[in-house]
């Protein structure tokens, strides 16, 4: 059992024994009998302090538990942005230091906290290890009750923490599912049609080997569509009468040099870039007898052309939709790492573009000189995902949501998730951020977005995350130190 005397020293060293009637005036020890009041009195000691002395510091073996008798004290806690203080308070039993002695083995090793006199103080202090043992003897039952609270609290909060993001991922996946959907089933029609189309080239290939086709000319028809296919992205932008002008003309002359069903064939030269122009060198080229059978056979190669490319746009946007899950999910990578804010915010917006009412344009203004900040990735994200979907619900369908990122003081970066809904009321900015508080109706939000992300950005990477709101202009600001700060 810890010594009595290892306890906080003030300026008088070697503290006295304290009054037992001064204890029984301490509303901490009411309903305590003269008994445990003596024992108070003969295990714990009287300290002074005098005005800025520290008398418990954060981060030291939590060896005592301080109670105050006279004078004024005030609380201090360090964090990763900078020390946050409480009032001072003169109100006589006011504890802190060892308050979770009680847990014995299992209490915290180190002080959470810091105390310091602002005016000449008297303390009791009785030494932690002493103090809890004689709180599980003396109140046993309610022993079991705070640690049952503290287990049970952190329960329900772990509960709460797993099912926000279930419901999180829930709505990333309606989204994603949409947004895979659409090049999913454009690459399964342009694979249909393909196979229709391969089959048809071939049967035009040996209809023209039938009709004896010299091989040069042959050769000289494949150098065409291969130049006409590498020129489908290069074609000219045309508005959609020009283009219909351009088919009609071609068709017309299609038809003056024999070309059957002319206007089935015309869209598909004219994506290409074949004008007017070229059909007289392809009949020179290919010859006045096979020049039907070459221009159906040339169309059907560009639709092919045509039918990879889409193929691979499709296949393209799979990929980079996955690339951005597993950039949103982080999947792959380490919990804590150095990151771009960039692409975070941007593999979020991806998720979120299947559930962005097309009435809702969205903005990003990155600052180019942001530089990388470690963080915990996947974490980060859940708080874009929060503060995104907050933001499209404000705007009902209609407004801009826009993403900014920003430098500042050289140490801290800016983020902002900004909407131009309705705004939140002065007088509820203050509880947004408080578990369960929502201004959704019921069943539509569970209170526990903000709180949560909060937590993320304050508890584990030392940031700050507040609200700038008028109506017409919301903004969530997070910010985030780019220096290792974090906590675990």
């Amino acid at each position: 059992m810890t010594a009595p005397d290892e306890v906080p020293r003030g300026t008088h060293e070697g503290g006295g024994m304290i009054d037992i009637d001064v204890l029984r005036g301490l509303f901490l020890f009411e309903g305590l009998s003269d008994d445990q009041l003596r024992w108070l009195a003969e295990h714990g000691t009287e300290q002074e302090y005098d005005a800025g002395e520290t008398i418990i510091k954060q981060g030291e073996p939590a060896d005592c538990f301080v109670v105050l008798v006279e004078g004024e004290v005030v609380m201090s806690t360090e964090t990763q942005v900078g020390p946050g203080s409480m009032s001072p308070t003169s109100q006589p039993g006011v504890y802190a230091g060892a308050v979770s002695a009680y847990l014995v083995d299992r209490a915290p090793a180190a002080y959470g906290h810091s105390l310091r006199a602002t005016k000449p103080t008297r303390m009791l202090a009785l030494p932690a290890r002493e103090f809890g043992l004689i709180m599980g003897e003396w109140f046993p039952m309610a022993v079991h009750l705070l640690d049952g609270a503290r287990l049970g609290g952190l329960a329900h909060r772990e509960f709460v923490d797993r099912r926000q993001r279930l419901t999180a991922l829930g709505t990333i996946t309606a989204g994603l599912t949409h947004e895979l959907n659409n090049p999913a089933a454009a690459a399964v029609r342009a694979v249909d049609d393909l196979r229709t189309k391969v089959r048809s080239s071939r049967r035009r290939l040996a209809a023209l080997a039938g009709e004896g086709i010299e091989p040069q000319r042959l050769r000289a028809l494949v150098d065409l569509q291969e130049a006409c296919a590498a020129g489908i992205a290069q074609a000219p932008t045309r508005s959609p009468l020009e283009v219909s002008d351009a088919e009609d003309e071609l068709s017309d002359a299609l038809e003056e040099a024999g070309v059957s069903d002319a206007w089935e064939i015309a869209p598909a030269l004219i994506a290409a870039g074949f004008e007017v122009g070229k059909l007289d060198k392809v009949r020179e080229m290919i010859g006045e007898r096979h020049v039907d059978a070459a221009m159906h056979w040339l169309s059907e190669a560009i639709e092919i052309a045509q039918m990879l490319d889409e193929v691979t746009d499709a296949t393209e946007r799979i990929s980079s939709l996955l690339a951005s899950a597993k950039q949103y999910s982080q999947m792959d990578r380490a919990p804590y790492q150095t990151v771009d804010l960039r692409e975070l915010l941007d593999s979020t917006l991806t998720m979120f573009r299947g559930k962005i009412p097309p009435g809702i344009s969205v903005a990003t203004d990155y600052d180019p000189d942001l530089p990388p900040v470690p963080a915990y990735a996947g974490e980060l994200n859940q708080v874009w995902a929060n503060l995104i979907h907050n933001a499209i619900d404000a705007m009902a369908g209609s407004g801009v949501l826009t993403v900014r990122t920003r430098l500042e003081h050289e140490t801290i970066a800016l983020i902002e998730i900004c909407d131009t809904g309705p705004g939140v009321p002065e007088g509820l900015r203050d509880r947004i951020f408080e578990p369960f508080f929502t201004t959704k109706a019921v069943g539509e939000g569970t209170g526990l977005g903000l709180d949560i992300s909060f937590r993320i950005v304050a508890g584990r990477h030392g940031g700050d995350l507040r609200v700038e709101s008028e109506p017409g202009d919301t903004r969530f600001q997070v910010r985030l130190p780019v220096t290792e700060t974090v906590t675990s």
